[in-house]
């Protein structure tokens, strides 16, 4: 019995050599020598894998980056200057400097806080709920409160106002990475340059209807009347399809489509308040007051 059995211990013991011989030469012919680079930015990088930056995950940006070797087309908004300028030295490249973003909520309260016209009892998720349903409101394009942007968010930057209904933004907190812009099917979450002062004017409505219609689901609803474009001295607004919209690259915040707007759907952010105007003083004619 042993003549048998040595033989074949000897024979498994030489096809397991040349098998693990085999897979040493392949290995070292397959295998991929990694940039060290990429630990190193991986690591300046935030970490959070929110994918505002497009990417799978931190690591996939760490990897775009070394292997492009330059940061064109690439950021990381979670980080914004900060980790670009660390992500830069590592490269041995000048930081591209950027302007930081914020998410702003294209919809006033008042439209979900007007009467409601019905009430939603199904799956609490605004992407189902677009598909099988208008909103509270009426307003077929507005905020239908249910979240989706809240939970996106990884930075805590978004919380549901009881009252209304609609979302709130925390500038501080908000690192402009796109997640809730991304989340929201209606369109209502912006990305936009924080601006001078972190003070911003944009259009908080995105109803496309005629103006007569917009106006029964949301006093604040933008009317497409064009006001707000005439009196621009910059052609920072442009109207189409009955709302209007201001480019943020273009905007100087002088504030004057604010005054203009007929509804009240512009909406100026951290300006300190307006001084009114000073009113004429009364003269009193105190003769004939006596008499």
């Amino acid at each position: 019995m042993t003549e048998f059995i040595i033989p074949a211990v000897l024979v498994l013991g030489l096809i397991g050599a040349i098998f693990g011989l085999l897979l040493y030469f392949i290995a070292q012919k397959f295998k991929v020598i990694e940039d060290p680079k990429i630990d190193e930015i991986a690591e300046v990088l935030p970490g959070a894998n929110c994918g505002g930056c497009g990417m799978a995950g931190c690591r996939a940006l760490a990897e775009a980056f070394v292997k492009q070797g330059n940061m064109e087309g690439l950021r990381c908004p979670a980080g914004g200057n900060t980790v670009a300028e660390k992500v830069a030295k590592i490269l041995g490249i000048e930081a591209e400097q950027c302007d930081p973003q914020v998410a702003v909520i294209r919809c006033s309260p008042a439209c979900t806080a007007s009467s409601l016209k019905s009430t939603y009892q199904g799956l609490q998720s605004c992407a189902f709920a677009n598909s099988v349903y208008v909103g509270e409101s009426g307003c077929a394009y507005g905020c239908l409160g249910l979240g989706d942007c809240y939970k996106a968010c990884q930075f805590d930057a978004i919380t549901m106002d009881e009252a209304t209904g609609t979302p709130k933004v925390d500038e501080e907190k908000c690192v402009g990475c796109g997640a809730c812009v991304k989340a929201c099917p209606r369109g209502v979450v912006e990305l936009r340059d924080k601006g001078l002062k972190n003070r911003r004017v944009y259009v908080s409505c995105v109803n496309k209807d005629k103006g007569a219609m917009a106006r029964k689901t949301c006093d604040n609803a933008c009317i497409g009347c064009g006001k707000c474009a005439k009196v621009c001295p910059f052609e920072a607004i442009t109207v189409l399809g009955n709302l209007a919209y201001i480019d943020y690259k273009k905007c100087k915040l002088c504030r004057k489509c604010e005054s203009e707007c007929p509804t009240g759907a512009i909406v100026a952010v951290n300006f300190p308040p307006k001084k009114e105007a000073p009113q004429p003083a009364t003269v009193v004619d105190n003769e004939n007051k006596e008499n």
